[in-house]
C-alpha cells in the first residue's frame, strides 16, 4: 500500500468537512481544488469573502456545491471561526491556510472555544520512502522543542493513535538516541529506557516501545543483527520518536529532499486532527495530510461507536 492508496480509501467512508482558516490565497485555493478533484471532502473557507470568491472563480470552482465561504474581517477572526466550526461540529478537520502557525494555535488552545484537551499537541508525519518496504511514522518534527519524559509519553500516544487509524493495530515504537545503551550523560537514552519500562508496565498502551535505539538499528534488521540487538522493535520500527525538534525536523527534510519520500502529516492531541502543512510542502503532501486526518476521524468515530 502507498499514500495514493490511503487517499483512495477515504472514499469508502462518509465525507468529512474541512474548515480552512485564512483561505483567501491562490495556493490555498489550488490545494482545495485538488482535494475536491480527489473527492477528499467538502470545505468551509474562512477569510476575505470577495477575494476567496474571485479565486474560486479563477479556479473554476465558483459553482462547486462542496464549498461554503464564510467572510471574516482578519486572520484572527478567520482562525477563531474555523476553530469554532470544528468545536461545534460544523466541520470535522481544521486546516491552516495562509496565516502564521502561532495565530492558528492561539485559537486552537483558547480555553473558551478552542480544541485543547489534556494531551500534548504533537506532529505526526507518515512517510512513503522509495525502496523501503513499509510506511514510517516520525514524531515530533514541528511542535515540541525538547520534550520531557511526560511529553514524550504523550507524543508516543498521539503517534500510536495516528498509526492505528492507518491500520497499524499494534505499532512498534523506537525511542531514538545516538547509541543503544543507557548513558547517564545522555538524557535521550535515559528517557528511552524509562519509556520502554512504562510500556512494559502498561502505562503506554496499544504499542511496543523499545529504546534507546540508534536510527540504523531501528529501521534495519541487518544493522540490528550486526550489533546483536534483539527485540520486537529492532530493525522493524513503525514509529520513530525523536528526542528534539531539531533532529525530527532534519530527519523529516532529509527524507523529503534526499530520499524523495512522499509524506503526509497532522497535528494530533487536539479534539480533532489539524492539517498544518508548511508553505514549502507540495500540494500532494497536503492531500496526503487531509487523507490522514479523514482516516483518523473515521477511526475515532468507530471507537466511539464501540469498535476497536
Amino acid at each position: 500500500m502507498n499514500l495514493d492508496d490511503v487517499m483512495q480509501q477515504v472514499h469508502a467512508h462518509p465525507q468529512k468537512t474541512i474548515a480552512v482558516a485564512a483561505a483567501d490565497n491562490a495556493k490555498v485555493i489550488e490545494g482545495v481544488k485538488e482535494a475536491l478533484d480527489c473527492r477528499l471532502g467538502s470545505f468551509r473557507l474562512y477569510g476575505e469573502e470577495e477575494k476567496i470568491r474571485r479565486l474560486l472563480h479563477d479556479a473554476g470552482l465558483n459553482e462547486y456545491n462542496h464549498i461554503k465561504v464564510i467572510p471574516t474581517r482578519d486572520m484572527e477572526e478567520s482562525a477563531r471561526l474555523a476553530v469554532t466550526a470544528v468545536r461545534t461540529g460544523k466541520a470535522d478537520i481544521l486546516m491552516k491556510g495562509m496565516l502564521p502557525t502561532s495565530d492558528l494555535l492561539k485559537s486552537v488552545l483558547n480555553k473558551e472555544y478552542g480544541l485543547r484537551t489534556n494531551k500534548t499537541l504533537s506532529h505526526v508525519a507518515m512517510f512513503e520512502i522509495p525502496e523501503y518496504e513499509r510506511f514510517i511514522f516520525l514524531t515530533d518534527s514541528a511542535m515540541n522543542i525538547a520534550p520531557d519524559l511526560t511529553k514524550k509519553a504523550d507524543i508516543i500516544a498521539n503517534a500510536v493513535h495516528a498509526a492505528r487509524s492507518m491500520g497499524f493495530e499494534h505499532p512498534k515504537v523506537a525511542a531514538l538516541a545516538a547509541v543503544e545503551v543507557v548513558n547517564p550523560d545522555m538524557q535521550s537514552t535515559l528517557d528511552a529506557a524509562v519509556l520502554t519500562a512504562m510500556n512494559n508496565r502498561g502505562q503506554i498502551k496499544h504499542c511496543t516501545v523499545d529504546g534507546p535505539l540508534a536510527l540504523d538499528n531501528a529501521i534495519s534488521t541487518e544493522a540490528a543483527a550486526y550489533k546483536g540487538i534483539q527485540g520486537e522493535v529492532a530493525g522493524r520500527a513503525d514509529i520513530l520518536l525523536v528526542p528534539t525538534v531539531e533532529i525530527g525536523n532534519t530527519l523529516y527534510k532529509s527524507l523529503v529532499y534526499f530520499s524523495k519520500a512522499k509524506v503526509g502529516g497532522i497535528i494530533a492531541g487536539a479534539k480533532a486532527p489539524i492539517v498544518l502543512t508548511s508553505r514549502a510542502d507540495s500540494n500532494k503532501s497536503k492531500l496526503y495530510s487531509i487523507a490522514m486526518a479523514c482516516h483518523m476521524i473515521e477511526f475515532e468515530q468507530n471507537i466511539a461507536a464501540g469498535g476497536r
